[in-house]
This record gives structure tokens, sequence and C-alpha cells, in this order.
């Protein structure tokens, strides 16, 4: 049972960190451009939600491992 809580923190915890590197792949590329600074505050703001969602995920899958963990 606490197996499947366990698996399931980690499958969450992977996707976000997945959603974390695509953050840092889009902000790179945009970078390589030399795009001038209001362009780059622009990819960056756009950016931002999902850089925090992203990591939103990892924490909470973070801790369902560690209730997993604690409970099995």
């Amino acid at each position: 049972m606490f197996d499947f809580i366990v698996w399931a923190g980690a499958a969450l915890s992977i996707a976000g960190l997945i959603g974390l590197l695509w953050c840092i792949i889009k902000v790179a590329r945009a970078r390589r451009r030399s795009l001038d600074d209001e362009a780059m505050r622009a990819v960056v703001q756009s950016v931002l939600p999902y850089n925090l969602g992203a990591l939103l995920l990892s924490v909470l899958g973070l801790m369902l491992v560690m209730v997993g963990i604690f409970l099995g």
C-alpha cells in the first residue's frame, strides 16, 4: 500500500524535475539569441509560473516519498 505512495511521489518529483529542465532550456535558448533587456524579461516572466509549478510538483513528490517511507 505505502509502496504506491512512494512510487507516486517519485513520479511527481521526476515530472517536476523535467519541468525545471524545460524552464532552464527555454531561458538558455533565449540567452543564446542575445535578446535585448525587454525581450529577455518577457521570456523570463513567461517561464516563471511554469518554474514555480515545477518546483511545487517536485516538492510535493518528495513529501509523498517521505510520508510513504515513514508510514511503510
